[in-house]
């Protein structure tokens, strides 16, 4: 119960199968662990740790200013509940190649199933805004094969994000992608494509496992499972959906508590405390100790 019943080194042998079996991965956002649960739940295929949620979550802008420990940190509490393969947000690997090794060893022993790091500049801006820059291509994979080495585990997953479609063009992007293929990494991520035909050109010129990222107000379309799938696309992330929903159901609803200085109104729309208690499995705690659930709702 104080942990998944699924070990880490399972979660991550789970993970390399998926993205072999030729299905699309389903990866939706937590920006906590009690999100993930849900996650789990309703069946998806794996949880994703966004840093931009991550440092939104922190009252930050997504620009670089979280630290390894921060991101971490987050990574192992949501891993650590999930039986579902985690992976994390690692941004420009917080540093030069040993700092991406060294971020790879942490979230590797933290319990992550991978992890993915782009080719931007830092301090980095989010994916779908204009004004990015870019690093060099040879000291990216310069990065990714010190983050490659870093691992005790092979099944950790190693993703490479690039950024060169809004600034070096889409055959660049291919470029670089194909350059960090050769590199080592696992997986690729064209960060924002801008409509289906490029997603397909980008999945006939690569070959490695692909993801797609599929976050609201960006620059690339909403794609739904079928035609990512048809794609050949094998793993999607929605990486701020959860916290968007959230926030926006708190901001209504503490707006009606303080315009009617009480939430009688809005009880319906909550989550009741029985439901709460079903996902952190209030009940189970009965066996360790029984005054901790000697009650009925």
């Amino acid at each position: 119960m104080l942990s998944a019943e699924t070990s880490a080194t399972e979660k991550r042998a789970a993970f390399r199968a998926g993205l072999a079996s030729g299905r699309l991965l389903r990866f939706p956002g937590a920006f906590s662990p009690l999100v993930s649960l849900v996650i789990e739940e309703l069946n998806f295929d794996g949880v994703y740790v966004s840093g931009a949620v991550l440092s939104a979550d922190l009252g930050l802008p997504d620009i670089g200013l979280t630290t390894l420990s921060e991101v971490a940190q987050r990574g192992r509490q949501i891993a650590r509940v999930t039986n579902l393969p985690a992976i994390i947000d690692a941004d420009t690997g917080f540093g030069e190649p040993m700092n991406a090794a060294r971020s790879v060893a942490e979230f590797e022993e933290l319990g992550l199933a991978g992890c993915h790091i782009e080719d931007q500049v830092s301090p980095k801006r989010c994916g779908h805004l204009d004004g990015k820059q870019l690093v060099a291509t040879v000291e990216m994979t310069r990065k990714l094969k010190a983050a490659v080495d870093a691992r005790h585990d092979p099944n950790f997953a190693v993703i490479a994000r690039t950024d060169a479609r809004a600034v070096e063009g889409l055959d660049a992007a291919i470029e670089r992608a194909r350059a960090y293929a050769d590199a080592g990494a696992d997986v690729i991520f064209p960060e924002a494509l801008e409509d289906a035909g490029e997603f397909e050109t980008v999945r006939k010129a690569v070959d490695a496992p692909l993801l797609a990222n599929m976050t609201e107000f960006g620059k690339s379309p909403l794609l739904d499972r079928r035609t990512l799938e048809n794609l050949g696309y094998n793993l999607v992330i929605y990486p701020v959906t959860a916290l968007r929903l959230a926030m926006k159901a708190v901001e209504d609803g503490l707006g009606v508590l303080g315009g009617e200085g009480t939430q009688a109104s809005i009880v319906d729309r909550m989550q009741h405390r029985k439901r709460l208690y079903e996902l952190v499995r209030y009940a189970e705690y009965a066996n360790y100790d029984k005054t901790l659930f000697d009650f009925e709702l």
